[in-house]
């Protein structure tokens, strides 16, 4: 069991380095969810938050809202708890993913 434990600690150190030395661009987001150690379902849980916003964003818009932090409360309350709510909407708006909620989001921080 000690082996095993070892092997997976010198092949996380390993990941480490290696995201190091790729170039990130483009993959901001996925390079996040890495670095911070996220699972599958997070950020399925992620997606699924970001979709509801973006329903959200379009009703509100229909509606002549022009105030929005509100969903920037439910994105930052809701927004895994090992996340920072500037550094992912950096990351997506980087990678292209929910840019007009993005920049939305953007201007709450």
């Amino acid at each position: 069991m000690k082996l095993l434990l070892e092997r997976i600690e010198k092949l996380e150190f390993q990941q480490k380095l290696l995201l190091k030395m790729m170039s990130p661009k483009g993959f901001e987001f996925d390079q996040l969810i890495i670095e911070k150690n996220l699972s599958e379902q997070d950020v399925m849980d992620f997606h699924r938050l970001c979709e509801e916003l973006n329903k959200e964003l379009k009703e509100q818009k229909a509606e002549g809202f022009v105030f929005y932090s509100p969903l920037f409360k439910k994105f930052n309350e809701r927004l895994h708890s090992q996340l920072e709510p500037a550094e992912v909407i950096d990351a997506c708006k980087k990678q292209k993913l929910y840019e007009e909620l993005m920049l939305l989001l953007e201007q709450n921080i």
